[in-house]
């Protein structure tokens, strides 16, 4: 058996909707029904065949030749295998998943993991806006498994987060860990304006002190966490980074205070 390959003849003239292209969904497929698959939002109706060269008959190891940022819902409800995109992909990729392996060669757009519960992304470029966080009027973010930005990610990442490890090596913008329920967030490259604002509990993981946090946490001074060890080995032997994120004198902030206060802040002070 081979891998499902779906190679992208044309730019894509609108957003689609990859959620139906998964290991789970495409499994015992014939060709010509996958290629029947509506992929498009509008009323032209596009379908895979429209667009893709489909190959292949492994449904569990699954490749997309080239990205757009028009690819919306790629992974979407996940639950086991695997799927790589080798370009850029759109708005939510991994939503909801629970299982397998998520790989983006380029850059995603806003709300990568959202609602994930399990398995692993790995985003090779940029993330978007809230990339763990919950969509609009949902309560909780990201709730278990892995994400990992490798190059920069926007704002508010990990709002709402509830369970799980996301990992940033490229910096991120404002509001990272916003109000965070619990679960670990670990950056290096620098965070903007007021990381953890409103977080209840977890912890954020920083290789460098941050440079404006909101006045509702409380320094407690130097800390020893065998935790954020744990968290260091883990991302080592994973290859996630090659040196630990908190090497040297680490510092903590507790908060935030305006709201629970039992979330803290982590950092190396080199």
């Amino acid at each position: 058996m081979t891998r499902l390959t779906f190679t992208l003849r044309v730019e894509p003239p609108e957003r689609l909707d990859l959620s139906p292209l998964t290991p789970r969904k495409l499994n015992g497929m014939a060709r010509e029904e996958i290629e029947r698959t509506r992929l498009g939002l509008s009323k032209r109706s596009l379908s895979v065949g429209d667009l893709f060269r489909v190959s292949g008959d492994n449904a569990e190891d699954i490749v997309f030749e080239g990205g757009s940022e028009r690819f919306d819902g790629v992974g979407t409800d996940m639950s086991e295998g695997t799927v790589r995109v080798e370009g850029d992909a759109g708005a939510q990729a991994g939503r909801r998943m629970a299982g397998g392996s998520l790989f983006i060669g380029g850059h995603a757009g806003p709300h990568a993991g959202s609602g994930m519960t399990g398995g692993r992304i790995d985003i090779l470029g940029d993330a978007g806006d809230f990339a763990g966080g919950p969509l609009a009027g949902e309560m909780r973010g990201m709730n278990g498994g892995v994400l990992i930005v490798r190059g920069r990610a926007g704002d508010r990442i990990g709002d709402r987060m509830r369970r799980g490890l996301i990992t940033v090596l490229g910096g991120c913008g404002d509001y990272a860990g916003s109000r965070m329920i619990a679960g670990t967030l670990a950056i290096a490259g620098g965070v903007g304006h007021l990381p953890g604002y409103l977080m209840r509990r977890g912890s954020i993981l920083l290789d460098r002190p941050p440079e404006e946090l909101s006045p509702s946490f409380v320094e407690s001074g130097s800390w020893d966490s065998v935790f954020a060890s744990l968290v260091d080995r883990y991302l080592i032997a994973e290859s996630i980074l090659d040196r630990p994120l908190l090497s040297g004198a680490t510092g903590r902030y507790c908060g935030d205070n305006a709201v629970l206060g039992k979330g803290e802040i982590l950092f190396s002070h080199r």
